[in-house]
């Protein structure tokens, strides 16, 4: 039974949903980053909130864990490259609190627009300074969207119901997606241009850290109102004062900061600025929403392989999951022979998918196919850190989709390139679901890929197989199925033979050297 940690305060759903799927679950809040370091060996999986840092040194010591579960978009407090580096699985539920979010950043553009938190202060104060608090209408100003994804689509349709112009600036935003969101698509130039209010929607990289900055600030429209309920460092702080003080920007929202908590900002007691302490997703429906989805996430992850959600690997949906499985293990053993026998050799590599695997998602396969290639170079890759490794090591990687059904109806073809050229092998399912070799380097050999094998390349010539049988033989190793290819009578031959015991190299020589041989090596899957 898989086991998960629950280190963030969570809805009391996301364990009972654990526990109903078959996972346990311990909840246990609060801990210092030693504490989580000394505890998070045990367990497979680690459901998180905002608070728990899972850093380098905290995945050194999860020698168990498969997956880490974020409810809630963010993910700064996880060191992504180095849980792919591990293999661990990060998730997010990116969909969970959009509503809230958004509806916090429309609620921020009212208190703006009318500057209510003065407003109210200084009523509560006892003074009636209703001349003082002059706001405007948000009807037929145009609020300029950075960023269009789902929280900004949804913030675009309360801004339209407003009766607002939105347009936005989104490199991913297609012509038709603006037309169905009913925005006006624009350059950042443009929009900065022309929007009355501004709201950020998008995550921060470093594409996006900063995009508001000293320059961008200064080619707004004067008397912009700006509002931040994504991320913080998307803006320039300071920058921002200079404009509130100067006037050039007429008023700002912010419920992110670039250092949080923000116990201290030059921002704070800034005429025309409003704060409020990252409370985007804090509604009860969103938490409750995001930690059903974080539990449900990393539930069929760990039991049945579902991928949803995942930064770090393609996703592969629990319905895709038995479907795929017997592919990617086909993939995977394509990926572990050629890898064992090319190793550093390759330069790239090209996956190709026909007949019935065309039809599926070709990501997880591929994701196999670099895990069974990468696992020469370490016994801890999986589909996770094997695309990670690939690139590391300078792999180029392919995917060749084919509409063609050729001599089998299914059929996945893995080829490098090395020095001396391409070489590819390929492999098909039995009977829709055991893996089978049925190429190897040019030559048709059907073979099961399995425990320790033998790989020889020889000369096809009367008496070989005797020969080696009696080295095998002698050596006291057990051949437990024989498979044999040849291009043509008396050229080239392939053998793949399994065996009981694994061959070491004092016998790998041995067989090197009979009559014949060109190549021979010890293969383990």
């Amino acid at each position: 039974m898989p086991k998960v940690l629950i280190s963030d305060k969570m809805d009391p759903l996301a364990a009972q949903i654990f526990r109903n799927r078959g996972v346990e679950v311990d909840e246990i809040t609060g801990k210092t980053k030693d504490e989580l370091i000394a505890m998070i060996g045990q367990y497979d999986g680690l459901a998180i909130r905002s608070s728990t840092k899972v850093t380098k040194e905290v995945l050194a010591a999860a020698t168990k864990l498969k997956v880490v579960g974020r409810a809630g978009i963010g993910v700064d407090n996880v060191d992504i490259p180095a849980a792919s580096a591990k293999g661990v699985v990060v998730m997010n539920t990116p969909f969970g609190n959009s509503i809230t979010t958004a509806e916090h950043a429309i609620a921020l553009m009212f208190a703006l627009a009318r500057d209510l938190p003065e407003a109210d202060k200084s009523t509560q104060a006892g003074k009636w300074e209703k001349n003082r608090f002059m706001g405007v209408e948000v009807t037929n100003k145009t609020l300029g969207l950075i960023g269009a994804g789902n929280i900004g689509s949804i913030v675009a349709d309360r801004a339209i119901g407003l009766r607002m112009k939105v347009v936005a600036f989104d490199p991913f935003l297609t012509p038709e997606r603006a037309v169905e969101m009913g925005v006006e698509k624009v350059s950042l130039d443009e929009l900065l241009a022309r929007a009355d209010f501004i709201t950020l929607h998008t995550p921060l990289t470093e594409s996006t850290r900063n995009i508001l900055s000293k320059e961008n600030l200064a080619k707004t429209k004067k008397g912009v109102r700006i509002v931040n309920c994504a991320r913080g460092g998307l803006i320039d702080e300071a920058a921002l004062k200079a404009a509130l003080d100067s006037g050039h920007v007429a008023g700002a929202a912010l419920d992110v900061f670039v250092t949080e908590p923000a116990t201290e900002s030059p921002l704070f007691g800034t005429p025309g600025f409003i704060s409020t302490p990252h409370l985007g997703a804090s509604t009860n429906e969103a938490q409750v929403n995001v930690a059903i989805q974080v539990a449900e996430q990393m539930a069929d992850f760990l039991m049945s392989g579902g991928v949803t959600n995942a930064l770090n690997m393609p996703s592969l949906s629990a319905e895709e999951a038995p479907k795929l499985r017997p592919y990617m293990a086909l993939a995977e053993h394509l990926g572990g022979l050629v890898g064992q026998l090319e190793g550093d050799a390759i330069k790239a590599v090209a996956i190709e998918v026909e007949g019935a695997a065309a039809e599926l998602n070709q990501k997880p396969i591929t994701g196999a196919v670099l895990a069974g290639l990468m696992r020469v170079y370490s016994d801890t890759v999986n589909m996770v850190n094997a695309p990670f490794l690939a690139k590391e090591r300078g792999l180029d990687v392919r995917e060749v989709r084919h509409d063609r059904e050729g001599d089998y109806s299914t059929l996945i073809r893995v080829t490098v390139t090395t020095a001396e050229g391409q070489k590819s092998v390929a492999g098909t399912l039995f009977a829709n679901a055991e893996p089978r070799l049925v190429e190897i380097y040019g030559v048709k050999v059907e073979a099961d890929l399995t425990g320790d094998m033998v790989y020889i390349v020889n000369v096809d010539a009367p008496g070989f197989i005797g020969r080696l049988g009696s080295t095998l033989g002698e050596a006291d190793v057990n051949i437990g199925t024989f498979h044999l290819g040849r291009r043509s009578a008396g050229g080239e031959a392939v053998l793949l033979l399994s065996v009981d015991t694994k061959v070491d190299d004092a016998l790998k020589a041995k067989i090197a050297k009979l009559p014949g041989v060109k190549t021979a090596k010890a293969l383990s899957f």
